[in-house]
């Protein structure tokens, strides 16, 4: 079954009040990540403070990821729903960004690049600070991650800064 996801985006109405501006449904597609890994872009921004008016809604709601960070401008964030099918692709990859991972369903390992390796299960939170990492599901069921990147400085250690990897 194909992974999808309900979006309530809420706005307001001629006189302030607030409305509820669209509920739909997205279907997830491939993450062009690796195989079985799919998922949804549900909403993205591109500044702070972040624009709430009617006039930025579009560009947000299309997830537009500008920048080979992941997020965009250096002052952006970003809200996607994964799904790890069982024996998925691994992808190594390190972001300029803070990311806080949510474990859905499901259970999931986050492996680091100095081999230690953390079981995930439903409701344990990451909280990853531009490190090299990756995501192994060793189940027999889909894992679900709910993703929240903002934006941030590369993180730096003894003079060196560690940019985005990103693996073709």
């Amino acid at each position: 079954m194909t992974l999808q996801v309900r979006r309530i985006v809420t706005g307001h109405d001629a006189n302030g009040k607030a409305v509820v501006a669209s509920d739909e449904r997205l279907t997830a597609v491939s993450r062009r990540i690796g195989a079985s890994i799919t998922g949804c872009e549900i909403w993205s921004t591109d500044r702070m403070p972040v624009d709430n008016s009617a006039a930025a809604d579009g560009a947000q709601r299309a997830g537009f990821v500008k920048r080979y960070n992941y997020v965009g401008t250096g002052e952006g964030t970003t809200i996607r729903i994964t799904e790890w099918a069982p024996g998925h692709t691994r992808f190594t990859h390190r972001t300029e960004t803070v990311d806080y991972a949510i474990l859905l369903s499901g259970e999931i390992d986050l492996e680091l690049d100095d081999g230690e390796v953390v079981h995930l299960k439903p409701g344990d939170v990451v909280v990853q600070r531009g490190t090299i990492h990756t995501w192994v599901n060793r189940g027999s069921v889909p894992a679900v991650t709910a993703f929240i990147l903002i934006d941030a400085r590369p993180a730096e250690v003894n003079g060196e800064v560690l940019r985005t990897h990103f693996p073709a």
